[in-house]
């Protein structure tokens, strides 16, 4: 394959430098707005120029280039973000893009961002994106995810490449394909140091939820019941205010006034705020007169669980009467099984609730340290223990998080777990992206040899 020049715009801790850089071909430029990954990125790749602001970086300053990859500011289309697009200024970076392209034309460019991004605002964001590219570039995408080739990481992204238009061709692309998704048995455990000392310790609150949500999942199975495929709503166990025709928000004080609301707390507020403070917090918004089916639906099957199985929660359900609100919700995807354990589980506390999967691949990496898989199965080594530490369960750690994006071969990654975590959670997965690059790169048959085929090169 070629030797090929690339940019590395909004480069992180440097994905698409990795897997380009491994497929033979050559950084020429970098940019990246936050200076402590900067800094990074110069010694992980010690020669190539980066920058930060590239918004402040005439574009005939920015060397030329064959190949422009990005993984753009995707906060703008997240389901996890106010999902703003082209109404914030990070969703704007993306004309930035087009002004390089414009003016260097490169004849590969290859871009990242949240799955999301392909659905945003009915559609319009990528119809954009799209037309714009399409200008001068024959333009395909694809969502896909690490643990569809193997990586034990669910993590989906929509990948965009293009390949310059030209005379000969409108359509240069018309032969490519992505890879192929292949079924792959994924482990965990394939990506686990058991001997890592360097990671976040569990606390003995988290310890003590788990053990309580584990005292529920025996009970219930102790009494002949099941684990239901909904999520479970504890808050709803005992509650009895009314939420289908006419949400809480817009009733009345009256109306709710004698009502049950959470855990089953009579509802005694003299105000319609003082009201609402006695429901669950999911029941408290105001944006609609009426719930959405799925959260009507939710409510009804968590009070449906309740009276079939009111006996033994009546006793359980004190235990997490102090629980922040999510702690109170418990989401078991992994199916039936006959003696069910948390803790032989990935476990995620998210903000919809303490969620539980099988240990086949990681949920994606987030921005968030509360949010880091936690292994509650790992024989932690003596050394890494506290004094009263209990020796099985912790977090997943920076090594184990950089193996999973396909970063093991940096040299340094920031210093802190937030820091470190914040950033794989940015991060382009770089084998996926290598994968991509090279089927796009070498899908050309008879490719004549060059250095570099931009429009300014010399």
């Amino acid at each position: 394959m070629s030797k090929y020049k690339f940019i590395d715009l909004f480069a992180g801790l440097g994905g698409f430098h990795l897997a380009l850089e491994e497929l033979g071909n050559e950084c020429v430029f970098a940019s990246e707005l936050q200076y402590e990954l900067q800094k990074l990125y110069a010694i992980n790749f010690p020669g190539t120029p980066i920058v930060g602001d590239i918004t402040k970086i005439p574009v005939n300053e920015i060397p030329a280039h064959d190949i422009l990859c990005g993984g753009f500011p995707c906060q703008p289309f997240s389901q996890a973000g106010k999902r703003l697009g082209f109404t914030e200024d990070r969703g704007n970076l993306f004309n930035n893009i087009m002004e390089i392209l414009e003016y260097h034309k490169p004849k590969y460019v290859i871009l990242e961002n949240v799955q999301n991004l392909k659905n945003h605002d009915e559609g319009n964001t990528w119809k954009v994106i799209n037309e714009k590219l399409s200008v001068l570039y024959d333009v395909k995408e694809k969502i896909l995810s690490p643990h569809q080739f193997g990586t034990p990481q669910h993590r989906f992204r929509i990948y965009i490449v293009g390949r310059l238009k030209n005379e000969i061709s409108t359509a240069p692309l018309e032969n490519f394909k992505f890879p192929e998704p292949q079924h792959h048995e994924c482990n965990i455990k394939s990506i686990i140091d058991e001997s890592a000392t360097d990671f976040m310790h569990l606390r003995n609150e988290t310890r003590n939820h788990l053990s309580i949500w584990q005292e529920f999942i025996d009970e219930l199975y102790k009494h002949g019941g099941k684990l239901p495929t909904f999520p479970i709503w504890a808050m709803e166990f005992g509650a009895n205010y009314e939420y289908e025709d006419l949400a809480p928000a817009f009733q009345t004080s009256d109306q709710l006034y004698g009502k049950k609301g959470k855990l089953g707390e009579t509802i005694k507020g003299q105000n319609i705020n003082e009201s609402l403070s006695y429901l669950p917090i999911y029941a408290i918004t105001n944006k609609n007169k009426k719930f959405p089916t799925w959260k009507i639906q939710f409510i009804r099957r968590n009070r449906e669980f309740y009276e079939e199985h009111k006996i033994w929660l009546d006793k359980w359900l004190p235990k997490i009467r102090d629980f922040e609100n999510s702690h109170q919700k418990l989401e078991w995807n992994c199916g039936q099984e006959e003696n069910p354990s948390i803790f032989d589980k990935i476990v995620q506390f998210r903000p919809s609730g303490i969620r539980i999967k099988k240990p086949t691949y990681s949920p994606a990496l987030v921005l968030t340290t509360t949010q880091i898989p936690i292994f509650p199965w790992i024989k932690l080594p003596k050394q890494s223990l506290a004094e009263g530490e209990i020796i099985n369960g912790r977090y997943m750690t920076k090594d184990e998080a950089a193996t999973l994006q396909g970063m093991q071969r940096l040299r340094k990654y920031p210093e802190t777990i937030p820091a470190a975590f914040k950033a794989f959670g940015n991060a382009v997965n770089v084998d996926l992206v290598k994968s991509i690059a090279q089927k796009l790169l070498s899908h050309e048959p008879n490719r004549q040899s060059i250095n570099c085929t931009s429009a300014k090169c010399v």
